[in-house]
């Protein structure tokens, strides 16, 4: 669909586009669609609905979709019961397609044919998934995105523009027989280094001195923007220049010359395995880094808040939580008439990695901080039998397309610096 769709509709699934099928007392039996969607022309226009005289309007329009992840055709109803207000439903949907889907997971639908030959092909994609992941990236898709059209050619244009660019300087720099400086100037930056300068970015945006959480109201949602979104953008770039580099130095070598096509072809088939690995751990120096950073920037608003900590203390074999607050000692034995302390783990996403801080809780109150936006109910259920505290942006808290609201082993970050750490922080 990225490849051949001319344009495309996403949406990011809120709960109740996604209860109808696990559920059967929910009322919404679809996907909510927007006024300004239903009415861009990606659907066929409404009509009125023959109803007797007195009734409240209702407008209505017919399509045929394919689900080729369930094998189903069907005729899908586009409906907008005027009486309802803005709201308009996509019913005549397959269950099973919307079934096991994780919170914030996403509806893809391409339009093709015209007229009575009009057919629109869907796919759900699991937030939890990988295909979401090249979703994302691929429609460049931000952590706050709910619903929009979009050209997949115009992306890949956009970032065929960013490739060439480089590439004209890998070429002169292979030609020059400087392929090996030039790419250790492009190496990809410290996992610290590359966090600063998010930071950086976000602090120039937003006009603050620095990431104090008890100056500002959203702690959390700075926290997601910074991770998810400025340092994610930086990551992209530093990693596509580090490793096209890196693979012309393994097709071509470092020696400048004049390769005919079938030494290069040559090289290819011979250095496949090799090609291979480098572009497995790619993948792997994303995941890697993500959850380190996540702890650089809760590390620097702990410190900017002088809200006192230990970080990454053995408390007992394998069992290395993150944060104690304020320290290991007073966590271990609280002194007389002072505030017990507590454990903050940091985690960007979640899965089934949570369970892994149960054994850091050392019977000590544990906070589990995340931006992940797909956990699932049962999951968080679970973590609340266990005495484990979720702490979530502001944003993610109240947002109909999380599970987070639903809970009070939940918190915002707001929440926890306000109702947990500054009425301790005193008398620690």
């Amino acid at each position: 669909m990225l490849e051949e769709a001319p344009r495309l509709l996403v949406k990011k699934l809120s709960n109740n586009d996604r209860d109808w099928a696990q559920f059967p007392n929910k009322h919404q039996a679809g996907v909510y669609i927007p006024p300004q969607q239903r009415d861009g022309g990606f659907f066929p226009p409404l009509v009125a609905k023959d109803r007797p005289e007195g009734g409240a309007e209702i407008r209505e329009t017919y399509f045929t979709t394919e689900w080729p992840q369930v094998s189903e055709t069907r005729k899908t109803r586009l409906v907008h019961y005027t009486s309802k207000g803005a709201e308009t439903h996509m019913t005549g949907l397959p269950k099973t397609a919307f079934a096991d889907l994780s919170p914030a997971s996403f509806l893809v639908m391409a339009r093709s044919g015209e007229g009575a030959e009009t057919i629109y092909r869907c796919l759900t994609v699991d937030s939890a998934s990988d295909a979401a992941v090249m979703l994302v990236d691929a429609l460049e898709l931000g952590p706050d995105f709910l619903i929009d059209e979009r050209v997949p050619a115009e992306y890949r244009k956009r970032e065929r523009e960013r490739i060439l660019t480089f590439a004209e300087q890998v070429v002169a720099a292979w030609l020059a027989g400087t392929i090996a400086s030039f790419a250790a100037e492009k190496v990809m930056p410290e996992t610290l280094t590359l966090a600063d300068e998010a930071r950086g970015k976000w602090l120039t945006k937003t006009g603050r001195k620095d990431l104090n959480p008890f100056e500002f109201d959203t702690p959390g949602d700075a926290l997601r923007e910074i991770s998810r979104s400025i340092e994610w953008d930086l990551f992209r770039e530093y990693q596509l220049r580090e490793r096209a580099v890196g693979l012309v130095r393994i097709v071509l070598g470092d020696v400048p010359g004049e390769p005919k096509i079938t030494n290069v072809i040559h090289a290819l088939v011979d250095r496949l395995p090799e090609i291979d690995r480098y572009m497995l751990s790619a993948g792997q120096q994303r995941k890697a880094r993500a959850g380190v950073s996540f702890e650089h920037h809760i590390e620097k608003m702990l410190a900017d808040g002088s809200v006192p900590f230990a970080k990454q203390v053995v408390i007992q074999a394998r069992k290395r939580p993150d944060f104690v607050l304020p320290s290991f000692a007073h966590l271990k034995s609280p002194p007389l008439g002072k505030d017990k302390g507590l454990i903050l783990s940091a985690k960007t996403t979640l899965r089934e990695r949570w369970k892994q801080v149960e054994r850091e809780m050392h019977g000590s109150e544990l906070f589990l901080g995340t931006v992940d936006e797909n956990i699932a109910a049962n999951a968080i259920e679970e973590m609340g039998t266990m005495g484990i505290y979720l702490v979530v942006p502001e944003h993610l808290k109240k947002s109909k397309e999380t599970e987070y609201d639903r809970h009070k082993n939940v918190l915002s970050f707001r929440t926890f610096f306000d109702t947990v750490v500054s009425k301790r922080v005193t008398n620690w």
